[in-house]
């Protein structure tokens, strides 16, 4: 399991995430993904520990906490839905209505 951490600041590195968790346990992997267009952070990342209860700590001390400016938002990472294949092509007409035939 991995935690969700958002609204960091646009500044913030890996190393910089890495150190804060390294606070609470073992920090196993961070990640920041970044826009594809400008590859700036968005503003999110995921922190993966070596047990839950260190995750649980991390948790419980960081989610609502300052830092760089911004109150963080820390919870368990949920795990992503599958969105589909992209460009629409499975969506009903739009304004409600169905064909008949």
């Amino acid at each position: 399991m991995s935690i969700y951490v958002g609204n960091l600041s646009y500044d913030v590195t890996q190393e910089d995430l890495s150190q804060v968790f390294a606070e609470y346990g073992t920090v196993k992997r961070v990640q920041l993904p970044t826009d594809r267009e400008t590859g700036r952070p968005r503003g999110f990342g995921f922190v993966e520990m070596e047990t839950d209860a260190e995750e649980t700590a991390a948790i419980e001390a960081l989610d609502g906490a300052e830092w760089m400016g911004r109150d963080l938002k820390v919870n368990k990472a949920k795990p992503r839905e599958d969105r589909g294949p992209s460009g629409g092509g499975n969506r009903r007409p739009s304004g409600g209505f169905s064909r008949r035939y």
